[in-house]
């Protein structure tokens, strides 16, 4: 948000961040559930949060230097602190980066606070938001998650081609 400072709680790590947030939120999201209905509340929720990482990706490539794949690479310390995530990397170069995640510490704390239909809104759902704040020529594809119970997740980034000239 303009005006407000910069943004420095990754320097706890995001998992601790995740963890401080869930557990602010979860009390005010079911008390706003049972007031105004929770797939409201709910899908107001993911708005918010898609529009907070999105500005929070534009911040991350700010503090990066830089918005290319190899920043991005870098930045992945920030999700990782604390063996918050395990890594297996597929490739990487400036035109991909790819990697697949065989250990989420992410989904294990929301199932750990019993609120793991919500950790996919509240972690997963940033990814793709994040991505087009920090480099809107980044394009994100993932067809899996730890989250939604699959073996590990698929990430996959790819620099956008841009049209050749005189294309349609």
């Amino acid at each position: 948000m303009a005006g407000e400072p910069p943004d420095t709680l990754n320097e706890i790590g995001v998992l601790k961040r995740r963890e401080i947030e869930a557990r602010i939120l979860m009390p005010v999201l079911e008390a706003l559930g049972r007031e105004f209905g929770k797939d409201k509340v709910l899908a107001v929720t993911r708005d918010v949060i898609v529009r907070v990482a999105r500005e929070q990706g534009a911040q991350v490539a700010a503090a990066m230097g830089g918005n290319g794949l190899s920043d991005f690479a870098r930045s992945m310390e920030n999700w990782t602190k604390g063996g918050a995530l395990e890594m297996d990397v597929l490739e990487q170069s400036d035109e991909r980066f790819a990697f697949n995640v065989t250990r989420c510490r992410y989904a294990e704390l929301y199932r750990s606070l019993g609120i793991a239909e919500v950790g996919g809104l509240l972690s997963c759902n940033r990814d793709f938001s994040m991505i087009e704040g920090f480099n809107p020529g980044i394009e994100l594809t993932r067809t899996q998650t730890i989250m939604q119970g699959a073996p590990h997740c698929d990430f996959r980034f790819t620099i956008r081609k841009k049209p050749a000239a005189g294309s349609v």
